[in-house]
């Protein structure tokens, strides 16, 4: 009878054992998945940054004005091409 519970023990024990060791192999695995995540969501958050620049440039006003000259022949309205309509 001591045998069958020193065997049981020594069952539980390696199972433990093994559990422990699956548990910590396991978040090894998602400690590198968030890792990997991170990393991701910084260089986003750096290209989301280099975006909004390129975007303030292209819009500026100076730009727009210089393009719509230059490009596109337009330009301000004389004093009587401006016509004034009240409701």
């Amino acid at each position: 009878m001591r045998a069958f519970v020193l065997l049981l023990l020594l069952g539980l024990v390696a199972t433990s054992a093994i559990a422990v060791v699956l548990t910590r192999h396991q978040h090894r695995e998602a400690f590198i998945a968030l890792s990997k995540a991170e990393n991701e969501r910084d260089e986003l958050n750096i290209e989301f940054g280099r975006l909004q620049i390129e975007q303030a440039t292209w819009s500026e006003t100076n730009r727009v004005e210089q393009i719509a000259t230059s490009k596109l022949g337009m330009k301000f309205p004389e004093g009587a091409d401006v016509v004034v309509v009240q409701p």
